[in-house]
């Protein structure tokens, strides 16, 4: 399936969208976590200044949340307008209350594609070169919401391995996101970690785009101290998702700004995406039931 989909009151209702359009003062941004929280506020500081003029609202604020979880329950309390999640995260929303939010955009990838992989990765000096070196080593995941540090490689690696992840590995364990993952890989605090990447360009760079760009990028990693173990089935990229009970209009505007944005303000877009796309595409649920099924047949809600 992942190798495969890796894809009456009608009156009073528009009342009452206009009349949220009317309070809504402040449109709050839930920030995943994964890296430093002072490079995540810098990367969307672009969005708190432009977004207020296209949505006609008085501010933009940002809420960046210590792991996956925390931008989830913002979303299912209401209390976040727009995020940006990985598809483990939607799919956590969505079985938890699918009314919550929509998923409204994604992104391409620079070849046009629309997923990305877990990249799991061990020290080049380890010794370690290839997945059967780690039958009865530790290995890393980076966050239990996370569809490429975590769903992914619960589903897939049986296959890979021809074992169960419990039987195969010596040990698991999270490594709390997952830049800072890919950190205690590189203490040798992991054996091996799951992190992701675009899949697309070389390994040496980091790829177009995803956590391992993101850290050459900021000067933190060093690709010549990482080899590539192993590669998943393409993953559905993340979806842009909106509360559902902003009212249409302001849905519509929002939308209108991300589709633009890649084209006029390149440089907001990639800071935000973490690397180089081609721009986005329309996506609604069905794009993301694979990683749903997958979640509920695995985790659960």
């Amino acid at each position: 399936m992942f190798k495969k989909a890796l894809f009456a009151a009608t009156a009073l209702m528009t009342l009452a969208g206009a009349a949220v359009a009317e309070d809504l003062k402040e449109f709050r941004i839930g920030i995943l976590g994964g890296e430093n929280e002072a490079d995540r506020l810098r990367n969307y500081q672009c969005m708190t200044e432009k977004l207020p003029a296209a949505l006609g609202v008085e501010k933009v604020s940002l809420f960046p949340a210590a792991d996956y979880d925390g931008v989830v329950q913002g979303l299912l309390g209401g209390t976040l307008d727009y995020a940006e999640l990985g598809a483990s995260a939607y799919a956590k929303v969505y079985l938890a209350k699918p009314e919550a939010v929509e998923p409204v955009l994604t992104t391409v990838q620079t070849d046009g594609s629309m997923g990305y992989y877990t990249i799991m990765v061990a020290r080049k000096d380890s010794g370690i070169t290839k997945l059967a070196d780690m039958k009865g080593k530790k290995l890393g995941f980076a966050d239990p919401d996370s569809a490429s540090g975590y769903l992914v490689p619960l589903v897939t690696l049986p296959e890979a391995t021809g074992a169960p992840v419990k039987e195969f590995f010596g040990s698991t364990g999270f490594g709390g996101g997952h830049e800072n993952l890919v950190l205690e890989v590189l203490k040798g605090n992991f054996d091996a970690g799951t992190t992701f990447g675009s899949g697309v360009g070389e390994f040496k760079d980091g790829y177009t785009s995803g956590n391992l760009r993101k850290m050459v990028d900021k000067g933190i990693l060093n690709m010549d101290d990482l080899v590539e173990l192993w590669k998943s089935p393409l993953i559905p990229n993340g979806p842009v998702v909106v509360r559902s009970s902003l009212n249409a209009d302001m849905k519509q505007k929002f939308k209108d700004f991300m589709m633009s944005m890649p084209k006029n303000d390149p440089a907001c877009f990639a800071a935000i995406q973490g690397g180089n796309f081609q721009g986005f595409a329309e996506v609604n649920v069905d794009f993301y039931k694979p990683i749903i099924d997958a979640r509920k047949a695995t985790i659960g809600g």
